[in-house]
């Protein structure tokens, strides 16, 4: 699996970031989560085919995650992530993207609108942080997770509502990956105990959120135990031209349990 998580590299600031860049068109960046050993392919491997059909879609590993690099002394924050977001976009030369974030990466989708309106098209927040919530047990242990096959199996359990999709296979890849040269090292960094301080700094300040004015296409799975539906429902409340869609019988990961469904959502918002 691992060849596929690495794609291509370009400067970002101080360092390479491993980059996805699949189709022509537009562009739609997707930014991922912020699980053990996930990587852009892990996470947007289902909708990267689809979705590259008919746009360019640009899927970035987060600095402290996958194959980017992992520079010495770095802060782990929503700025160098919003930073590298931007460096990225600019040394694409992508004036306007369109962007689409999975739970951390909501937030920091967030973040990047609010502070560069301009750089931004269309915005779509799935399972995002990004609005206070007491920390849930999902991502306590999402976050506090170290390395084991058991433990992964667990953690893919939290995620997914499907049992069918939680194999022992897909644990033990993503086992495997949670235990590459730097991955736990970063990992155990970002998120220490207590963690409901990690969850408040993604946060954006509301009146702040009331200001984005691009079209918001929000989703969410109704059994989520990592990020609570009450946020994108909170966001919906927040964000002036937005829609929620909500799917039942789905955990943290509508991108892959509600895959078919959720690539025919984005097309539909961003060919709107």
């Amino acid at each position: 699996m691992s060849n596929q998580e690495i794609a291509k590299s370009i400067k970002t600031g101080s360092y390479n970031t491993n980059y996805h860049d699949l189709g022509e068109g537009e562009a739609v960046m997707f930014i991922h989560g912020s699980g053990p050993g996930v990587t852009a392919f892990a996470n947007w491997r289902l909708a990267m085919p689809e979705i590259s059909k008919n746009y360019r879609v640009i899927a970035p590993d987060m600095v402290g995650f996958g194959y980017t690099d992992r520079p010495k002394g770095i802060e782990y924050n929503m700025d160098t992530w919003v930073q590298q977001t931007l460096d990225l976009a600019d040394a694409l030369n992508l004036d306007k993207i369109n962007l689409v974030g999975n739970s951390f990466g909501g937030a920091l989708a967030m973040a990047f609108a609010i502070k560069y309106p301009n750089k931004v098209n269309k915005l779509v927040l799935m399972g995002s942080v990004g609005v206070y919530f007491d920390m849930t047990f999902g991502l306590d242990k999402v976050w506090g997770y170290t390395p084991s096959f058991e433990n992964m199996k667990e953690l893919l359990d939290i995620f997914a509502y499907n049992r069918d999709i939680v194999t022992d296979e897909l644990a033990q890849l993503r086992y495997e990956a949670s235990t590459r040269p730097g991955f736990q090292e970063s990992f155990s960094s970002m998120f220490p105990a207590p963690r409901q301080q990690w969850a408040d700094a993604m946060e954006s300040d509301e009146q702040d959120i009331k200001n984005i004015n691009h079209d918001t296409l929000i989703i969410h799975g109704r059994e989520d135990k990592v990020i609570p539906l009450q946020n994108s429902i909170r966001i919906n409340q927040l964000i002036k031209k937005s829609q929620l869609h909500v799917f039942g019988e789905c955990g943290h990961w509508t991108q892959i349990e509600h895959k078919d469904r959720f690539n025919t959502l984005l097309l539909n918002f961003f060919g709107e």
